[in-house]
């Protein structure tokens, strides 16, 4: 299975992975997210960590099953061969209705035919106000075209 853009990877096509990552990510679908990774890939999320498509299939169940009303905005922070860094934020509630903004950033290494192989991610949690909210459209679903990624946009 291949899955383009393909290493080594251009700003363009590094931008482009980060890009459908996000997009697929905010689908909240968790087998077509696993999808996009090796059968093998080796994750690092926060604390925990994993190896294999199953894995992440019942990781990102339980993730979203918990975090409600998530969306998702990447942005690629340097890339070289088959590596991408990208950094990201998102927006999510609990079940008691508490809004939390996510910070992190992720390494990425991919394989020949496009797959990732290993995801380390870091992430931190602030709680916020709904009215502090800044992702608005319509979840799940990717972000809309006219809704500018992360830029240079203070924490």
């Amino acid at each position: 299975m291949s899955r383009p853009p393909l290493p080594p990877f251009t700003r363009e096509t590094a931008a482009q992975k980060a890009r459908m990552a996000e997009d697929a990510w905010n689908s909240r679908d968790p087998a077509r997210v696993a999808l996009a990774y090796t059968e093998d890939s080796r994750w690092r999320n926060r604390s925990e960590i994993f190896e294999g498509r199953e894995a992440i299939v019942a990781f990102l169940t339980r993730k979203w099953e918990k975090e409600l009303d998530y969306r998702l905005i990447k942005d690629l922070w340097a890339f070289d061969g088959n590596r991408i860094a990208a950094r990201f934020q998102y927006e999510w509630q609990d079940a008691s209705g508490q809004w939390y903004r996510s910070y992190g950033n992720e390494q990425w290494e991919f394989d020949e035919h496009g797959l990732m192989k290993r995801r380390e991610a870091s992430i931190n949690d602030i709680a916020i106000a709904e009215k502090d909210r800044r992702f608005h459209w319509p979840a799940p679903g990717p972000r809309p075209q006219d809704v500018p990624g992360l830029g240079d946009s203070s924490f």
